[in-house]
């Protein structure tokens, strides 16, 4: 019975042993270091420039390591999937990504800072070439600046006489559904700034691109505080997670 009992557990030492090594097998299999070297992320990015590589790739080169069962550059895949875009992963919630096996807080760090030192360039390329009298280019500056933030804010664009951007401030940040902006304190910030022009913004991150009765009388405030120094309100846009709106455009300035 004892000689039995030796080899049945033996056996199941065995057993032990031989997953561990199936385990390890597998996590080697998806080692991205064992592939050849010219299919690996990083090699073909110094040997070909990033043009040649997908959005999986390049996000591998940041993620560094994947999880068992998944390489870096199958976990990038996973979570550009999950999520619908590159933009919809960079700007994903903290608690979203912590729901996916293998992502931790120092990949969540990692990933925050990617899209927020993405929309900065971006931003700034926009900033220091064009003008802002085009809606395009003002939309995809203030959809680049708030677009994704998760709670409200309300951003002033101050513009010379050929609507180059003087600068961009944000006057108010607040909840989820309400920030507080003050009509007085944006036109003194227009008349330090010398702008003789000026477009605001403000986001809806809970619902949809489409102006509140507070948003239209804050509007006219703001309208009637401008002239009073001769500085014109070019426009007023409300940007949602998928959509923006223009006040002028839908003729309520």
């Amino acid at each position: 019975m004892v000689r039995q009992q030796k080899r049945a557990d033996q056996n199941q030492a065995d057993g032990i042993v031989s997953e561990r090594k199936q385990i390890k097998k597998a996590r080697q299999n998806h080692t991205i270091d064992r592939w050849p070297k010219l299919e690996r992320p990083r090699e073909k990015l110094a040997t070909n420039g990033a043009s040649t590589l997908s959005d999986a790739e390049l996000l591998a080169i940041f993620l560094r390591v994947g999880v068992e069962g998944q390489s870096a550059v199958d976990l990038a895949r996973a979570l550009i999937s999950r999520f619908g875009s590159v933009r919809a992963l960079l700007s994903a919630p903290s608690d979203e990504l912590n729901a996916v096996r293998g992502i931790g807080p120092a990949k969540i760090a990692q990933l925050h800072a990617i899209g927020a030192l993405t929309q900065r360039a971006l931003a700034e390329e926009l900033r220091s070439t064009a003008s802002f009298d085009s809606p395009n280019t003002v939309r995809d500056y203030l959809r680049l600046l708030i677009g994704t933030r998760p709670y409200e804010v309300f951003v002033c664009l101050y513009l010379d006489a050929r609507h180059c951007l003087i600068r961009a401030e944000e006057s108010s940040q607040g909840t989820l559904t309400h920030t507080a902006v003050y009509p007085q304190k944006i036109a003194r910030q227009a008349l330090l700034c010398n702008a003789v022009a000026l477009i605001v913004a403000h986001n809806h991150p809970s619902g949809k691109a489409e102006p509140s009765p507070s948003d239209l009388h804050l509007t006219k405030q703001l309208q009637t505080a401008l002239a009073l120094f001769d500085i014109r309100l070019l426009d007023h846009f409300i940007i949602s997670s998928n959509s923006i709106m223009s006040f002028v455009e839908q003729n309520m300035l």
